[in-house]
């Protein structure tokens, strides 16, 4: 099947330019449908390369507290995995800009993965980062994906030891995502001071992108990391946004818009 690569098009378009890509998270459908689609509008209208949706679910492991609560008010808005599929096709009638779905295995799985793959592929989705299906346990998955051209992210950690980079090399495609903190997700006010060295690492065994996420928070950590990453992954410092503006959901999406701006300034021109 002949699909568009957007992720490629993306990296290969940030490189010409001489600038890391900027990736947004915010989960789909917090706080609510409508809402989470101007939200969306808003994050590409300001700057946002590339979206990363969170899918709603009731145990989200890797995730910190302010993605946990994002989660928890999209599901009591009546989101269904139906309605996330959706917000995708929605977006896709204004924007290419590539969407990955930042998810758990139970999620595919229970679907059937060949089905849950075809119907993401289908409503726009680019790549899939299933954040607890091991590289060694993911080959129907994989096999699915490539048969219609998905892609599927997996994470390297700062606990990974190198020779197991190799092995999850093998199985991802789109781009690697470096984790720059142990723990769960949420904002950090300093960086790893190993970051160069360990995505040095990385590109030992890997000509794919490698952005970098967990607890980038400012325009100068954003910056900081742009100068020796592909991509920079803000997730929190936007959710937060959300949270902090509940009592005025019509002022979300003009607020995570202007922070996702203030945080693309931090790239610089290009």
């Amino acid at each position: 099947m002949d699909t568009p690569d957007r992720i490629a098009k993306l990296f290969s378009d940030c490189k010409e330019k001489g600038r890391a890509a900027f990736v947004g998270y915010v989960c789909a459908c917090d706080p609510d449908f409508n809402t989470s689609l101007q939200i969306s509008r808003s994050l590409i209208d300001n700057g946002v390369d590339l979206l990363e949706l969170g899918v709603p679910f009731s145990d989200p492991l890797a995730d910190g507290l302010t993605n946990q609560l994002a989660a928890q008010r999209a599901l009591e808005s009546g989101c269904r995995q139906s309605d996330v599929f959706r917000l995708v096709s929605e977006i896709r009638s204004f924007s290419e800009v590539p969407i990955v779905f930042y998810t758990y295995y139970n999620l595919i799985f229970s679907q059937g993965v060949e089905e849950y793959v075809g119907r993401a592929m289908d409503a726009g989705v680019d790549g899939l980062l299933t954040l607890d299906l091991p590289p060694e346990e993911a080959g129907e998955l994989v096999d699915s994906s490539s048969k219609v051209g998905m892609k599927n992210v997996f994470i390297i950690a700062p606990t990974t030891p190198e020779d197991r980079i190799p092995t999850i090399v093998e199985k991802a495609s789109g781009f690697l995502y470096y984790v720059s903190r142990e723990g769960v997700t949420g904002e950090r006010k300093d960086l790893a001071s190993d970051l160069d060295r360990r995505i040095e690492a990385i590109r030992k065994y890997s000509d794919l992108p490698v952005v970098v996420g967990f607890g980038i928070s400012s325009p100068e950590q954003v910056g900081a990391v742009g100068r020796v990453a592909d991509g920079v992954v803000v997730g929190s410092a936007l959710v937060n946004c959300i949270s902090e503006n509940l009592d005025e959901p019509g002022s979300i999406p003009a607020a995570i818009g202007a922070r996702a701006g203030s945080l693309v300034a931090g790239l610089g021109p290009g």
